[in-house]
């Protein structure tokens, strides 16, 4: 690396921004462009509290819209222009962004010995954001925009380029780190750590990463009032905190471009978010609940087995997933009728029983099947420079990827499912292998060079879905399972999962923090495969003797004796994630597959995952207002205790419950942090408990640690086998200790009215003070209040 790289500066540059430097400024109401040297700046206000910062030595590509995922305008909101002694100010009310004239280096001495031979790839200037009384948020210190060279390691992505092409540079940009500032976000990382500080990330699609499959979202919060929205789609390495800088470097661009959110809460931070990116629909509302699936259900009549197997037992379900190899090639999207002789009879009967039913649907497409020559006449294939589609070949015969980058190519594949798969009555569609499964670098899509543009697929494939939904389908709630996503993805009806993992201890831990990290990234749905996805060992002993008696599951586990232990834990985590979803590569996969010991337990968190549908479906609408996750680490709303920052294996599921997971085999107890400022209920107990304190809590085998923060309102429903069901009211807790609020919600579950304002929504109050639940709005019950209200800690004569 050049040792005047504008990457080696140090923190402290900008004290020397003090020399004047001729600028040309022009200013619009919404818009401020700069020039530093050969340096083009521009800063746009989307929002009062939004501003984007692009940086080029091209001035058109400065000056271009922001990239894919990126759906808003820019917006004056007061904004306004000022230059001084060669500096610039651009802000409001809100925020100040403050651009220094450039810095040109040493003229004598050592310094300038040193730049004859090492050269910076840009003009360097100084550009911080602060508040208006002058409170630090922001400071970028370097940018770089650098010709791919030897010196650097970064020459090989040339190949990648072809003539027509625009021109490939390296860009990145560098901000100072507070010793004290935390991350979070940047989508799917599974190596087990929750704040990013500390740790160099490559934002990019990988299935083979370590710890399990990596999904970037380039966009991170912080504890310091903002954050930050990297708007380059090429692979991406930030460095969080290293010699007090954290570093973004994408591999390829030709400009450098980011936002900035500020906000003094988390939400407000995804509340900017989702103005730039796109709101988060209400799921139809078997999505928020029990997903039943497995590595695979291979006929017909296995799913209606299955199926009438939850319903004799009276056990609540709600979606059937029909998973790969119903075809009988790849790309066919046919079903083979020696196992699926009336695919329509069995959505049908699956309908009928109160199932919804989802099936996937692969980009891949092999030479022999009945649309390949199609594709590859209409050039709809990610492929080689050359024309080529682009196969995994000699070890991957899956066949090439349509590239639904493609508007033409996205709507043909929608229209071809729709005719071949909603005609035969499916509900929903798992878009599997959206990375995309051939990794784009040195192919090319319709958008780009798949260098450049290397984790904009699952965005483009998952809106070809969305799209047409809301096109053919407009009475029909979208719902696509996607493995992956980018920026904008959590628009498109999408619910999003951690990936075909190992089904260990160690992965369980690690899916915790996980998951805390996507949905931070503004996707609040997120679930793990129950279990985990990848094929058991044939055996395994426990470190401790199992808490669950493996003897009649041997079909089943065969010799894994402790694995009947790990998944009823798992299932307990799983209550309580955005969505249920229960898959695997086992024999069998249902509630009563693990043995007689498992299955009450099982069957104990799949009816409390319904009791608290009310809760959880107003907890859907809470994200489809504001953008913010309701899965939630502790740092988002216990900040001002600085011991939740790191806290990896606790979370909020909503505003009411903290969630701490058993992840130990062989463990009937674990020590639970309650966080400061607020007392705490135990769920199961009662208990109430003071925060700021380590606790050791009981958790034996049919027990998960959950607590209530005092001040809770907790709705929960009556028995249920389906959201197809109308469910009442059964009781409405509450959790005194504080004044609360929350927001009952309801609408039809199914079809897009709620966009009209057809829901009923109840606002519910409880002061403290006064004792008293207060009610406004759409009435949730008709009984009398006392016989729907507990106040917990109260008897029912008080």
């Amino acid at each position: 690396m050049n040792l005047f790289h504008p990457r080696t500066i140090s923190r402290h540059t900008a004290v020397l921004f003090a020399l004047p430097l001729a600028l040309c400024c022009t200013a619009t109401a919404q818009q401020v462009v700069l020039t530093r040297g050969n340096a083009t700046i521009s800063l746009e206000s989307f929002a009062p509290n939004i501003v984007r910062v692009t940086l080029s030595l091209d001035k058109a590509s400065a000056l271009k819209s922001p990239g894919i995922g990126i759906t808003a305008t820019p917006a004056a909101a007061g904004w306004t222009q000022a230059s001084a002694n060669g500096a610039d100010t651009f802000g409001n009310d809100q925020m100040v962004v403050h651009v220094s004239p450039a810095y040109h280096g040493a003229t004598s001495g050592t310094g300038a010995d040193i730049a004859r031979y090492f050269n910076s790839s840009t003009p360097n200037f100084g550009l911080s954001i602060e508040t208006p009384s002058g409170k630090p948020i922001l400071n970028m210190q370097q940018w770089e925009m650098a010709i791919p060279n030897h010196k650097d390691g970064t020459a090989n992505v040339l190949y990648d380029r072809r003539p027509q092409d625009d021109p490939f540079f390296e860009v990145g940009a560098t901000f100072v780190a507070s010793p004290d500032e935390h991350y979070y976000g940047l989508g799917q990382n599974q190596q087990g750590f929750l704040d990013l500080r500390g740790h160099s990330l490559e934002c990019a699609h990988d299935y083979t990463a370590a710890g399990g499959p990596s999904v970037c979202v380039p966009f991170v919060v912080t504890n310091k009032g903002y954050a930050l929205l990297w708007d380059n789609p090429s692979k991406t390495r930030v460095d969080f905190a290293f010699n007090d800088q954290t570093r973004w470097t994408s591999q390829v661009g030709q400009r450098v471009s980011f936002f900035i959110i500020v906000g003094d809460t988390y939400d407000k931070l995804y509340e900017g978010y989702r103005l730039l990116t796109g709101s988060v629909p209400m799921l139809p509302k078997s999505a928020y609940g029990y997903i039943q699936c497995k590595q695979r259900y291979a006929s017909q009549k296995e799913i209606l087995d299955v199926a009438h197997g939850y319903r004799e037992r009276h056990l609540p379900a709600d979606v059937m997933v029909v998973d790969w190899f119903y075809f009988t090639k790849m790309g066919q999207m046919d079903m083979d009728p020696r196992f699926w002789p009336d695919p329509t009879a069995m959505n049908a009967e699956l309908h009928k029983l109160g199932f919804h039913s989802m099936i996937s649907v692969w980009p891949r497409f092999v030479p022999e099947d009945r649309y390949y020559d199609t594709l590859l006449k209409n050039g709809w294939f990610e492929h080689l420079a050359d024309g080529t589609p682009t196969n995994g070949l000699p070890y991957d015969r899956a066949g090439s990827d349509i590239d639904t980058t493609n508007p033409d190519a996205a709507r043909w594949y929608w229209n071809t499912i729709r005719e071949n798969f909603v005609s035969k009555g499916f509900d929903a569609f798992w878009a599997d292998e959206t990375e995309p499964d051939l990794p784009p670098n040195g192919s090319y899509l319709h958008v780009g060079p798949g260098t450049e543009y290397f984790n904009v697929y699952p965005y483009f494939h998952t809106k070809a879905l969305y799209d047409g939904f809301r096109h053919d389908l407009p009475q029909t709630r979208a719902l696509v399972l996607s493995r992956d996503a980018y920026l904008g993805a959590q628009h498109n009806g999408t619910i999003f999962w951690s990936s075909d993992i190992y089904p260990t201890w160690d992965t369980l831990k690690r899916q915790v923090p996980t998951g805390l990290n996507f949905v931070a990234s503004g996707m609040p749905y997120w679930s793990t495969d129950i279990g985990g996805w990848q094929y058991l060992p044939y055996s395994h002993t426990p470190e401790h003797p199992p808490l669950i008696d493996p003897s009649d599951a041997r079909d089943n586990v065969h010799h894994n004796d402790d694995y009947p232990e790990l998944y009823v834990r798992w299932f307990q985590y799983a209550t309580f994630q955005p969505n249920m979803r229960a898959h695997g590569s086992r024999n069998f996969n249902e509630v009563w597959s693990y043995g007689k010991q498992a299955e009450p337990i099982l069957e104990k968190y799949l009816r409390l995952r319904y009791q608290l549908m009310p809760y959880i479906y107003s907890l859907g609408y809470f994200s489809h207002q504001t953008g913010a996750p309701f899965m939630r680490g502790l740092f988002m709303d216990f900040g001002s205790d600085p011991k939740t920052a790191s806290i990896t294996d606790e979370y909020m599921f909503g505003p009411a419950l903290l969630i701490a997971p058993i992840t130990e085999q062989g463990a009937t107890s674990r020590d639970v942090y309650l966080p400061a400022g607020a007392d705490w209920y135990n769920f199961w107990t009662n208990e109430r408990l003071h925060g700021g304190q380590h606790i050791t809590v009981a958790a034996p085998i049919d027990t998960i640690p959950i607590f209530v923060r005092a001040g809770s309102i907790l709705p929960l429903g009556a028995a249920i086998e389906s959201t197809n069901e109308k469910q009442a009211l059964a009781s409405l807790r509450v959790y005194p200790g504080a004044d609360s609020d929350f927001t009952l919600y309801s609408d039809d579950g199914n079809t897009y009215a709620y966009e009209v304002g057809k829901s009923t929504i109840t606002h519910l109050h409880w002061s403290d003070a006064t004792g008293k639940l207060q009610h406004t709005g759409a009435a949730a019950w008709s009984a009398p209040d006392n016989s729907i209200v507990s106040i917990v800690g109260r008897s029912a004569t008080e």
